[in-house]
């Protein structure tokens, strides 16, 4: 079996990527929404591959997996990698979970990720009203997680948040200290949603990128008593091309509330201090940014080893996404958590795959598939009215 094509197509704001073999044996991967204008640094390593045996996974990353780095560049490596991997499983006949060493679970849990209500502001009573929606949602989520601080316009829309000028534009712009009374709105904020979720519910916060060391040990200490799942992102994360292992340690250090990072992270390589030195409590790799489900699986594995659980990021990556998330975090250690949800890019998109069940979560869980490769599949037929003009030759 030989790659004869590589192509890329954004198809209803989700770039997807499908590699064609000469046995008529296509597999797709994903790269997430917001990476709308990613085809460019995936047709770069078109000519890297053509002519390799998509089965030989690791032989084929070998010659691409160097020349990437963090988003985007990673984000296009992963998406091949992971097409690689459901060709292999549905060459086999097999699903990926068994070709990654087998599942040690047959239901997953997740988390909210992309299942979000409008926020209308950000005052403690936003925050409680969208809890109380994220708490009724029919998925029955046992993890939640909302943006506070510096992740969302808090820093813009709470007078004297910050001693730092208030920024637009790039995603998560705001960083620099917090004034006291910014520190105590989100402390209330938190306390306000832990009042809606109770014990029945997890509450995890993204916070950042954007936070001082001592105010992330400040507000990691300031919410010990109300036993959240951990704070994410608090210095360093979306689109910040480095780790900072060593200021991450200082805070998991000084406070019991755990702390999360690494969506942002590009290979194995970058996860060695954070792991090593124990630096954060939980790492969050996506699959579709670190290199792939078997690089997010080895960083699982050498994270158990240290003590270091796991929560895999997956907000955007859409249905082919979710897949690749089920297949990978079903073969994972017991350091796994939960991964985050993603759901399809339009109302449309489940129309054009199969495979998905319904519903997708139920009571938190996602069922592992049994299904040959990722679990679920592109419908050329039923996907070709939904492709751009530029896209028109997708599946040719």
């Amino acid at each position: 079996m030989k790659i004869t094509d590589l192509k890329c197509a954004i198809i209803g704001g989700q770039p997807t990527v499908r590699v064609a073999t000469d046995e008529g044996i296509d597999g797709y991967g994903s790269i997430e929404r917001a990476k709308t204008y990613i085809k460019p640094h995936v047709l770069f390593y078109r000519d890297y591959i053509l002519g390799e045996d998509p089965r030989d996974v690791e032989r084929v990353m070998l010659k691409i997996r160097r020349m990437a780095s963090f988003k985007p560049w990673g984000s296009a490596v992963s998406a091949i990698e992971t097409a690689l991997w459901d060709i292999a499983g549905k060459a086999a006949g097999v699903p990926v979970y068994r070709l990654l060493g087998g599942k040690v679970r047959d239901k997953v849990r997740v988390y909210n990720g992309n299942v979000r209500f409008h926020m209308g502001g950000s005052s403690v009573e936003d925050y409680a009203r969208v809890m109380k929606q994220m708490k009724e949602s029919p998925e029955g989520f046992s993890i939640i997680k909302q943006g506070v601080a510096y992740h969302g316009p808090m820093a813009r829309e709470v007078d004297g948040f910050g001693y730092g000028d208030v920024r637009g534009g790039s995603p998560h712009p705001n960083r620099g200290p917090l004034t006291e009374r910014g520190l105590k709105h989100v402390v209330a904020c938190i306390e306000a949603m832990k009042d809606v979720l109770g014990d029945e519910v997890g509450l995890a916060l993204d916070c950042g990128p954007g936070f001082t060391v001592n105010d992330a040990i400040r507000l990691a200490r300031a919410v010990e008593h109300l036993n959240v799942m951990w704070l994410e992102d608090l210095i360093t994360g979306d689109y910040t091309p480095y780790v900072n292992a060593e200021l991450y340690r200082d805070v998991t250090n000084a406070t019991s509330t755990p702390i999360h990072t690494g969506e942002q992270v590009y290979l194995r390589q970058n996860f060695i201090e954070l792991i090593e030195k124990r630096a954060v409590s939980i790492v969050g790799p996506d699959p579709l940014d670190v290199g792939g489900i078997a690089e997010l699986k080895w960083i699982a594995e050498y994270a158990d080893l240290h003590g270091v659980l796991m929560a895999p990021h997956g907000t955007g990556d859409g249905l082919l996404g979710l897949a690749a998330l089920t297949q990978v975090c079903a073969t994972m250690p017991d350091n796994f958590i939960a991964f985050e949800y993603p759901t399809a890019a339009t109302d449309w998109w489940p129309e054009i795959v199969e495979g998905l069940p319904d519903p997708i979560v139920t009571n938190s869980f996602v069922d592992v598939p049994d299904r040959p490769g990722m679990g679920i599949d592109l419908i050329p037929d039923a996907a070709r009215k939904y492709l751009n003009h530029d896209d028109a030759d997708f599946f040719d």
